[in-house]
């Protein structure tokens, strides 16, 4: 069999360590903005108390890469010895197949550190290698004083392995698309454009100037969630070529078929491609199937796979008593970055139909660091021969029972003119909530109270709340 040459090898992962050089000092051109998510994640992976290895997952294009290297300057900045140091991407074509093991050896016969001394080892989409968490499993064992850092786009199956194979030794870390907090900081509009105030354990923000709050929020849902978007206008000009082709290209045609096999990719796009233009709107998988003319056993897999790669999230259903289903019959189905829809079709404006749908979106989208994540759901029930539906519910998973609930809309007239019209979150707060607990509605401008049939609704704009739940999540506060 033809083996790649050990010196090539050796080339590349010095031109991927240039901190192996004694000289070596941080570019002063390295000035990435961080993510908000950067403190928590380097106090993580670099417990050194702690015998695990941390695992970064998150979508593509959210700056898995850009953390890990920042991670890397931080240290070297900090005193700590880059020879002691590896950084490999595992999709290297210079490194298909070759154990981790290997690598560490050509690491370790190259700088000539000694292993036994503390050690920092980055493995960087690690689920190109086959069977991965078995190797990082006895390599976490193998090697106390090291601490072994591994990222991947494929989240949902990173974590299966993880919890499979790394129990006790793996610790997960998922890096979600910007939020809005980030973006506003980013763009350097945050200072401008938001006013924080404490309140008990939180935070509560207002801002001088929706009107401009608003434009941003509309950038953002254009090509807000990918940070390399926000800093380059190149990129901003023409997300659908820059973004678009690369979802498509590199992760249906590449990383989904690669991972699970896929046969039929065409059939998979068009299930994603429908999903992506219709983000947060209740589908089933009886709908699916006819609509599309596939198995509904095929979509379920679909479906597993897309949420793999963290392109889409379901979201059950609950009845008008917070009472889940106990099958999964019909959800809704969200990107999860608002920005992927413009990247796939064209860019939104205020007034599109589209907008309401892409505003929730948004504000799910939020939430996906937070551990309260999995207790939110959407309600619909039949009322007579009506549906009624509220947005999102947050069910107490001890008690079973809602604690709160609210509408997301991009309009001031449910606070103005048609307060009435929120008539499914008023009948599902009536049927769960005590007196003067209150229910929410987001607006495009209005913060207000209104009260409907003995139900107070608060009503409060929906790209300032968007900010206040990104912003309270990423620094570990109840949003």
């Amino acid at each position: 069999m033809l083996e790649i040459a050990k010196t090539d090898v050796l080339k590349s992962l010095r031109r991927d360590n240039p901190w192996w050089d004694a000289s070596y000092k941080v570019p002063q051109s390295s000035t990435e903005k961080k993510r908000a998510y950067f403190g928590p994640f380097s106090a993580l992976a670099l417990d050194w108390s702690v015998r695990r290895s941390t695992i970064l997952m998150g979508p593509r294009r959210v700056g898995k890469t850009v953390m890990l290297r920042q991670l890397i300057e931080q240290t070297t900045t900090e005193g700590f010895n880059g020879q002691n140091i590896l950084f490999v991407s595992i999709d290297t074509p210079l490194y298909s197949g070759m154990p981790l093991s290997r690598l560490i050896e050509l690491f370790e016969e190259e700088t000539g550190h000694n292993p036994q001394e503390r050690r920092i080892i980055v493995f960087d989409e690690i689920q190109y290698l086959k069977d991965w968490e078995v190797h990082l499993k006895v390599l976490t064992d193998q090697h106390p004083n090291t601490r072994f850092i591994a990222s991947g786009s494929a989240a949902a199956a990173l974590r299966l392995k993880s919890e499979e194979s790394g129990a006790g030794r793996f610790t997960d870390f998922f890096l979600p698309p910007l939020t809005f907090a980030e973006f506003l900081a980013f763009r350097e509009l945050e200072d401008d454009l938001i006013n924080a105030a404490p309140l008990g354990a939180t935070k509560r923000f207002s801002t001088p100037d929706i009107a401009r709050l608003n434009e941003e929020f509309i950038h953002y849902l254009n090509f807000g969630g990918y940070p390399e978007a926000v800093l380059n206008k190149t990129i901003q000009a023409d997300v659908q070529r820059f973004l678009g082709r690369d979802i498509i290209d590199k992760v249906l045609l590449r990383d989904l078929p690669s991972l699970y096999g896929i046969q039929d990719i065409q059939e998979l796009n068009r299930l994603f491609t429908t999903l992506a233009y219709h983000t947060g709107q209740e589908v089933s998988l009886d709908g699916l199937a006819q609509s599309s003319g596939v198995a509904k056993n095929t979509i379920t897999k679909y479906l597993d796979y897309l949420e793999a790669a963290f392109l889409i999230v379901r979201v059950r259903r609950v009845d008008d008593t917070g009472k889940t289903f106990q099958r999964m019959r019909n959800f809704k189905v969200y990107l999860t970055n608002p920005s992927m829809r413009s990247a796939l079709f064209a860019q939104i404006s205020d007034g599109d139909d589209a907008m309401g749908a892409m505003a929730e979106t948004a504000i799910f989208s939020q939430w996906f660091h937070s551990p309260l994540r999995k207790n939110l759901h959407y309600a619909r029930w039949k009322k007579g021969r009506s549906d009624l539906e509220v947005d999102l519910v947050r069910v107490d998973p001890a008690r079973l029972k809602p604690t709160w609930a609210y509408e997301i809309k991009w309009s001031d007239r449910y606070a103005t003119d048609q307060p009435g019209e929120l008539r499914g979150l008023i009948e599902f707060a009536k049927r769960n909530f005590e007196s003067g607990i209150p229910a929410g509605a987001t607006t495009k401008t209005i913060t207000a109270e209104s009260e409907i049939d003995g139900v107070l609704i608060r009503h409060f704009p929906c790209s300032l709340h968007c900010y206040q739940v990104g912003k309270n999540v990423a620094e570990g506060r109840a949003p």
